[in-house]
């Protein structure tokens, strides 16, 4: 097995990795500024001249596999990974290169099951960086671990749906810039198969009766300008052919969505815990305590040495798993999928724990990146599906094909 990536990947590599460096990291702070300076959350104008400087540059919806490569880059998953890693190292790089999470899973929506009318209304506006989107699943009533739980309620009215509900970690929905809400309802709660019940609504954000209620904090980050709203829906009302594939279908699209939206998540990790332990091993030579460099005391090296064994794993995961989508389907790879999900987040969390530990109270503060990437790597132990989920039914697979 080999994970040599493709002479075209490993130029958009170099590419991106240049750009990373001199024209994304150098105002990092400043987008935090941008973004807090605002009466109404949006796009700070930092993000916007970058987003034209990578487009002009063909570093643009690098995300989008091959055999949608009408709509992007056309690359694999396996070539991609190192190019997310890279944006991963700063929390609102993707977003630089149209490739950052709801709207990356969004578009794949929309160019697998969309039609032609969804597609020029929603997709080409998102694909060409002009609006942002939101998805609307988690709810806070139920445990949305169990999608077959959700409540929020969509029924029939002559030509229209009318969606009744409450969401909230609506990620993106705070955004002056997103425009679509992609709602996940039940249209037959009475249906025999319980992963039938479910359907998938487009919804303009401005359709009369969304409210958004408040923005969700993690750990106190309010993800500014992007956000994680709490929604309600009160008989908001969309024309019939505003549903995405059919009715009964939204737990077969979320299904198709989010199998590639957690590989992505996976990818960027890596790159946030990348840069913890570069920043430790710069610390640990910089800084001195009891007559020596950081670096020379023995738990110093051996959370350095262990780190580094961490991200190399779940890197190694990673790229299997995205070879396995490559070559056999995202379906054929969903135990690897899961796999990924639960090591990775755990693992960069423990990298990024353990640079905080290093920087001291730095590590803490608003001075390095680490306590908003820890925030990122905790949360996405139960983003995109908790631990318990993807080992639940990671461990029910292996039973079925082992036992």
């Amino acid at each position: 097995m080999q994970f040599e990536h493709s002479e075209r990947a490993r130029t958009l590599l170099a590419q991106v990795e240049t750009f990373m460096a001199e024209r994304v990291l150098p105002v990092e702070h400043l987008y935090d500024q941008q973004a807090r300076a605002q009466a109404v959350p949006a796009t700070p104008a930092i993000v916007q001249q970058l987003k034209a400087e990578a487009r002009a540059l063909g570093l643009w919806n690098l995300f989008m596999p091959a055999p949608h490569h009408a709509h992007g880059a056309g690359l694999t998953n396996l070539d991609y990974a190192p190019l997310a890693e890279a944006m991963g190292r700063v929390s609102w790089a993707s977003e630089v290169f149209n490739c950052s999470a709801p709207d990356t899973g969004n578009m794949e929506v929309l160019s697998l099951y969309g039609t032609p009318a969804q597609q020029e209304r929603w997709l080409k506006p998102l694909l060409a960086g002009e609006i942002r989107s939101a998805f609307s699943m988690t709810e806070p009533a139920v445990a949305s671990s169990d999608a077959t739980n959700i409540r929020c309620a969509i029924t029939r009215d002559g030509d229209e749906w009318v969606i009744n509900g409450r969401k909230w970690f609506t990620s993106g929905a705070m955004n002056a810039d997103c425009k679509l809400l992609i709602v996940m309802g039940k249209t037959s709660p009475d249906h025999p198969d319980t992963h039938r019940q479910q359907s998938m609504l487009l919804v303009p954000k401005d359709t009369p009766g969304v409210q958004i209620v408040r923005d969700m904090t993690v750990f106190g980050y309010d993800s500014r300008p992007v956000g994680h709203a709490e929604v309600i829906y009160d008989n908001v009302r969309v024309p019939l052919d505003h549903m995405i594939l059919g009715e009964g279908r939204g737990f077969e699209v979320a299904q198709g969505r989010l199998g590639p939206g957690r590989i992505h998540h996976c990818m960027r990790l890596i790159g946030c815990a990348q840069r913890a332990l570069e920043l430790m091993c710069r610390r640990a030579t910089s800084r001195h305590a009891f007559g020596r460099a950081l670096g020379e005391h023995g738990s110093v090296k051996e959370d350095i040495a262990r780190s580094f064994c961490d991200i190399e794993q779940a890197r190694l995961l990673t790229l299997r798993t995205a070879d396995k989508m490559d070559r056999e389907g995202n379906k054929a790879a969903r135990d690897m999928i899961s796999a990924a999900k639960i090591v990775v987040p755990d693992m960069a969390a423990r990298v990024i724990d353990r640079a905080m530990q290093v920087h001291g109270a730095a590590g803490v503060s608003q001075d390095t990146f680490l306590a908003e990437a820890y925030a990122y790597a905790r949360y996405m132990r139960m983003g995109d599906g908790p631990d318990q989920v993807h080992l639940a039914a990671l461990g029910r697979a292996l039973l079925k094909r082992l036992g």
